[in-house]
Order: structure tokens, then C-alpha cells, then sequence
């Protein structure tokens, strides 16, 4: 397997040379070229299987040679770079059949990857063109319904299958299988990182962790018979033992999966091995195994075998929330949160992997840290609106590790803006300048005490502690003090203005104005252009 790398700019193409670890990716001969002209001479005298080029280039595009390329239908498979994110482009390379649309800067390790993508598609595409030649089309066929059959299998795990009907679908798809054949399936739990290629690129990341577990589940004991998605992040995987099934070598294997996935996908991960059973049986050892993964507490980096594992109904025992409690209300936030990570880490070590267990525990911290919240006049339903919230809740039961960081996000949160909010007049000032920015708005006392997340009678009494004024009185002087600014500087009607600093009713906006200036509005505005009229005047005579 060959590659060529085409830029006119020698720099990018060092750098590909060099840190691309080509050896790794099965690449042969890395040949190089700084125009089409020259790619063209390469791809006339050399076999090249992957092609990496700029698109931009002054003397003939990237999109230019993938032409050409296709025109003398050389099986080459095209990844292209450029600075642009330009849709013509990326229209052109979709109808040209490229194998992907880089942008630079490049990233090394995601840019390997999609190179080990398009050598793969290349592989695949020898293979099926030398099936073609040999007229050998009956092993992908048989691979086909090979793969219909598990899918079919997996995804209708809750109905029980009947011996006879699944012999004759065996023998009639001519498969290798027989009933009687012993089968291990198993859960894999892939927890990525924040910033993990999980995260940024999932297809990408599916791709490498595919690639992991292809090299990792190698053994003369067994083969993979089917690799499947559950749900996000969740894998199936199907073994069929060839020999005496041995757990010791299963364990073996996840170990190495699980140092892999750290190491190479940057990622946590949990191995649930099921019960070896006949074909005849995989259907409910899956079910099985899916009920465990939804009833247990997960380590992260754990291997757990459903034989093992008794899931048995444990009875809660709440830690000492009234001790809790006084740490909480003393500000010793972080011994709180230790005494939180120890309570999760002894369920562990106690080996209660219940998760109603730790349903009950969330529960209890949650109403703890609402309630301490209520008793500091803060809205917590208010506070926790979000999908940072939402989403540190919804993952919380999927392993201690997750529970420890939904935890340490709802205490830290909560002793944070309990913090703010004791600094009151730093609040006030906040709502002081918010009120002024927007007069026109429906500006009431609920609706602001939401804005700092506190209940609307303790934000009125610490507004007028802090100011000697009530905030309805407050906002009324704001807003003739905006609607004075707009008489003297703006040719609006008065009923314009009135709208605009939040007073649909004219007549009553009039009484307050006539109340706070002893005149109306336009009486004011008389007096202030007469007043304007007459300092020019004055400072005309000066002259």
C-alpha cells in the first residue's frame, strides 16, 4: 500500500512525511509532489492506493487531478486538505467520490485516523475487485447473511426462538452454525473524555474503537461473530467459542481492551461478560446481560461477569445527612464533598452494585442541597436550569465516577452562588443596571429576583436595604429619568416615548411623570428646548 502527498507547500508536505507514522499504517512507500503536474508523472509510473492533496495549488487544483484520476479510473482513494471551508468545494469532491474534506490546521492524530479509514476502504476495495476477476462473489454474500442474522438476533432479544425454526433458517442461509455451538456475548461501555474524538467526531471514534477491538479479540479459543451498537457508546460484542470456553482468557482480553481505550481512544471503559451459552440461548443471555447493565453501578474500568455479580435487592443505608447538612451550612464545602466520594467509593468496595441504591442516594443529596439552598432565600429550580445540569443528571447513574461529578457540580454550584449572593450589594448593583438597560421591559419583582436566581420577597427587602428605596419605586424613577433623556434629545411624541420606557397607558404614565417633575411631559419638554434656546441665546450675546 502506497500513499502520495500533494501541496505546493514544501512545509506541509515535510510535515506529513514526518509526523504521520506511516510505518504503523501499513504504508509502504510515501512518494511526494509539489504541483498536479508532478502528481500526474508519480501516479503514471508508481501503484498509489491513497492520494492526500491541497486543493488550492497555482498551477491546477486538487479537484482538477481527482478528475483526472477518475477519468483514467485508477482506484485511488483521495483525502484532501484545505484552509477553506467552502461548500462549492466540498460539493466538488463529494461528486468527484473523495474519501474525505480536511481542514487545515492539520491534526495529526485525527488526520492517521482518517488515513487508516481510507486504507481500509482501499483494502476493501482490492478484495473486491479481486472477487470480481475470480468471479469469487459467495464469501460476501455469505457475510452479508451472516451479518442479517445476528442483527436480527440482537435486535429481537426479547423474543424466545424456536429450535426448529432457527435450524432451518441456519441450514437454509447455508450458514456455519449449528445450535448447539457455545457463544459469549458481551457489553462493552465506552465513557469518552470531555475532550475525546467522542466527543468531537463520533464516527471517527467508532472507526478507532472498531479498529481496537478487531486487534484486541484475537485468540485461537474464539472469533468475533458480530460487533453492534446498542446504544450510544455501548457495543455488543458476539464471540463463538472454537474450543473449551476459558474466563480467565476473556478477562485477559478485556484488561487489554480497557488499557487500549485509555490509551489510545482517551476514553474510560466497562467490560459486562455474560454467561457462555448455545446459540440456541444468546437471545436471553443478551437480555440478561442489557437488565444487568441497567441495574448495576458501574466502575469505570471495571470487568464485571454477570455469574459473579449478584444483584440481589439492597436495602439503602443513607449516610449521616443531619452531619452533612451542618458541613454544608458551615461552608466546609470541600470536606463535604469528600465525605460524598468516600460514601460512593465504600458502596464499591462493599460490592453493592444496585443502582437503585444510588438513585436513592442522588435523591437524598439533591433535596439536601435544595433545601440548603431555600434556606439561603435561593431559587434553586432557577440555578440548575440548564443543559450542563441536565445532562451531569441524566449520566449520573451510569457509573460512581459520573455520580462523584454530578455531585461535585451540584455542591460546588450551590456554595459558589451562595457566596454571590451574600454579597448584596454586588446583586443589587447588578439588577440596578439591568433595570436601566431595559426600561421598556416588563420589569417586575418576581421577574427580577429570577435574574439572580432568589425568592422575590428576601430580593425586595435586601434591594431596599441596600438602596433606602423599594424596587417598584425604583424602576418607576429609572424609567422617568429615560424618559426625560428622550424628551429633551429626541423629536419622538410623547406617546412614543411613554412605550418605549415601558408604559403602555399614557394617561398614567403622564400622572407618574407629573408626579416626580411637578409637570407633564410636554410641559417638560417646552421647558427644557426653551431652556436650551435661551443659553444660546446667552452665549451668542457672549460673542
Amino acid at each position: 500500500m502506497n500513499v502520495l502527498l500533494v501541496d505546493d507547500d514544501y512545509f506541509v508536505v515535510a510535515a506529513l512525511e514526518k509526523k504521520i507514522d506511516w510505518h504503523a499504517l501499513s504504508i509502504e512507500r510515501v512518494f511526494t509532489a509539489y504541483s498536479v503536474t508532478q502528481a500526474r508523472d508519480v501516479l503514471l509510473e508508481q501503484s498509489v492506493q491513497i492520494l492526500i492533496c491541497d486543493i488550492e495549488m497555482p498551477q491546477g487544483s486538487g479537484l482538477e487531478l481527482l478528475a483526472w484520476i477518475r477519468e483514467e479510473q485508477y482506484s485511488i482513494q483521495t483525502i484532501f486538505l484545505t484552509n477553506y471551508a467552502d461548500f462549492n468545494y466540498a460539493q466538488k469532491a463529494i461528486e468527484l467520490q473523495s474519501f474525505d474534506y480536511f481542514l487545515k490546521p492539520i491534526e495529526f492524530d485525527k488526520l492517521s485516523l482518517i488515513i487508516s479509514k481510507a486504507i481500509y476502504k482501499a483494502k476493501e476495495q482490492q478484495r473486491y475487485e479481486e472477487a470480481l476477476q475470480d468471479g469469487d462473489l459467495w464469501r460476501k454474500n455469505q457475510n452479508k447473511l451472516q451479518e442479517h442474522f445476528w442483527s436480527k438476533l440482537i435486535k429481537e432479544y426479547k423474543t424466545a426462538p424456536d429450535p426448529q425454526a432457527m435450524a432451518a433458517h441456519i441450514a437454509e442461509q447455508k450458514l456455519a452454525y449449528d445450535i448447539s455451538d457455545l457463544f459469549l456475548p458481551l457489553l462493552l461501555t465506552i465513557f469518552p473524555y470531555d475532550r475525546s474524538l467522542g466527543k468531537e467526531d463520533k464516527e471517527l471514534f467508532d472507526y478507532a474503537l472498531l479498529n481496537v477491538l478487531t486487534e484486541l479479540f484475537q485468540d485461537p479459543l474464539f472469533t468475533i461473530e458480530r460487533v453492534v451498537e446498542h446504544k450510544d457508546y455501548h457495543w455488543i460484542v458476539i464471540i463463538k467459542w472454537q474450543d473449551q470456553p476459558d474466563a480467565h482468557v476473556i478477562e485477559c482480553v478485556c484488561t487489554s481492551f480497557i488499557e487500549k481505550a485509555n490509551l489510545f481512544l482517551k476514553s474510560d471503559a466497562c467490560c459486562n461478560v455474560s454467561s457462555t451459552v448455545s446459540l440456541l440461548h444468546v437471545q436471553k443471555s443478551i437480555r440478561d446481560l442489557l437488565q444487568m447493565n441497567e441495574e448495576m453501578i458501574k466502575l469505570r474500568n471495571g470487568i464485571f461477569f454477570v455469574e459473579r455479580l449478584q444483584l440481589q435487592d439492597t436495602i439503602y443505608t443513607p449516610p449521616n445527612l443531619h452531619e452533612w447538612e451542618e458541613r454544608l451550612q458551615a461552608g466546609r464545602t470541600s470536606h463535604f464533598l469528600d465525605e460524598i466520594r468516600r460514601y460512593l467509593r465504600d458502596l464499591a468496595h462493599k460490592g453493592v452494585y444496585n443502582a437503585s441504591v444510588l438513585r436513592l442516594f442522588r435523591l437524598d443529596l439533591v433535596q439536601l442541597v435544595y433545601s440548603y439552598l431555600k434556606n439561603k432565600q435561593i431559587q434553586a429550580h432557577k440555578l440548575y436550569t440548564g443543559t450542563t445540569n441536565d445532562q451531569l443528571f441524566m449520566q449520573s447513574l451510569n457509573s460512581i465516577e459520573d455520580m462523584e461529578k454530578y455531585m461535585e457540580y451540584l455542591v460546588s454550584t450551590a456554595a459558589e452562588y451562595q457566596h454571590y449572593a451574600d454579597q448584596s450589594r454586588t446583586v443589587v448593583e447588578e439588577i440596578k443596571q439591568y433595570i436601566h438597560r431595559h426600561v421598556g421591559e416588563d420589569l417586575t419583582r418576581t421577574s427580577l429576583a429570577e435574574l439572580v436566581y432568589l425568592n422575590p420577597d428576601y430580593f425586595a427587602r435586601i434591594f431596599k436595604r441596600e438602596t433606602g428605596i423599594s424596587l417598584g419605586n425604583y424602576i418607576i424613577e429609572a424609567r422617568i429619568k429615560a424618559a426625560k433623556h428622550l424628551l429633551e434629545t429626541t423629536p419622538l411624541s410623547v406617546y412614543q416615548i411613554a412605550t418605549k420606557v415601558g408604559y403602555a397607558n399614557y394617561s398614567y404614565f403622564s400622572k407618574l411623570f407629573k408626579q416626580d417633575t411637578g409637570w407633564s411631559p410636554s410641559e417638560f419638554r417646552r421647558s427644557a428646548h426653551a431652556g436650551y434656546s435661551g443659553q444660546q441665546d446667552v452665549a451668542g450675546g457672549d460673542r
